[in-house]
């Protein structure tokens, strides 16, 4: 499975993506600088977490305008397989490749701690080897997860089933109580209207081998594997 990793200034979860398509996928994802005007023919684009241009005006709207957005936003409206985590996420809403917008989280203290994450749909690429309703662990690490959007924007990712994941309990409940960041619906994931573009700030590719503490990142990305034909 051919992909590519799009790294801007202030990128820092770069090596770990690579580190985990590299040992999933069984070859090395190409980089692509965020100045590149064009991107290599692949499978999947991934904008990895970090803090592109230091956050500043708001978390990913700088890097949402550059070169390389065009050649991603192109790719996904053909259906290639873009994911966006952390701050790849903040990027596809700036770019409106994806709706709403991540904020500061409600709290207004950066979180970096494990949480659960129910599994909301099972009808993408992404998600289709988890089972729906399905409790997993991811990591997360940021200061702006506080998904927002309008209200019809909101009736539609569910109406769409386009909620990937929701901050929960280890039982799968999902409450107030549950929400660590505050965004709207407990939300920590959502699809575009195609199915082939995944935001969401938790971390999977920081949980996919037993030295990580879990696996159940992994198959995320075994996902994608299984969706081009390939064996995981």
């Amino acid at each position: 499975m051919k992909s590519a990793v799009v790294i801007f200034p202030g990128s820092n979860r770069d090596r770990d993506m690579i580190a985990a398509l590299t040992k999933i996928f069984g070859r090395r994802p190409v980089t692509v600088w965020h100045m590149e005007p064009d991107l290599p023919d692949g499978d999947l684009v991934v904008l990895p977490g970090g803090f592109s241009y230091g956050d500043y005006l708001r978390s990913g709207a700088i890097a949402a305008r550059s070169p390389v957005m065009r050649a991603v936003a192109t790719r996904a409206a053909a259906g290639v397989a873009v994911l966006g985590i952390c701050n790849g996420f903040q990027i596809l809403c700036e770019a409106g490749i994806l709706p709403g917008v991540l904020m500061r989280n409600a709290s207004l203290r950066f979180i970096c701690r494990e949480t659960n994450l129910k599994v909301e749909t099972n009808d993408s690429v992404f998600t289709r080897l988890y089972r729906k309703g399905e409790v997993i662990r991811s990591p997360v690490a940021h200061g702006d997860g506080n998904y927002r959007a309008d209200t019809s924007t909101l009736a539609a990712l569910r109406d769409e089933d386009r909620i990937a994941f929701r901050y929960c309990d280890a039982s799968g409940r999902v409450a107030e109580a549950t929400n660590l960041n505050g965004s709207a619906d407990n939300i920590a994931g959502i699809l575009n209207g195609q199915r082939n573009v995944l935001g969401m700030m938790p971390h999977p590719e920081d949980l996919i081998e037993p030295e990580q503490g879990g696996t159940d990142g992994r198959r995320l990305f075994e996902s994608l594997l299984s969706a081009v034909g390939v064996a995981a």
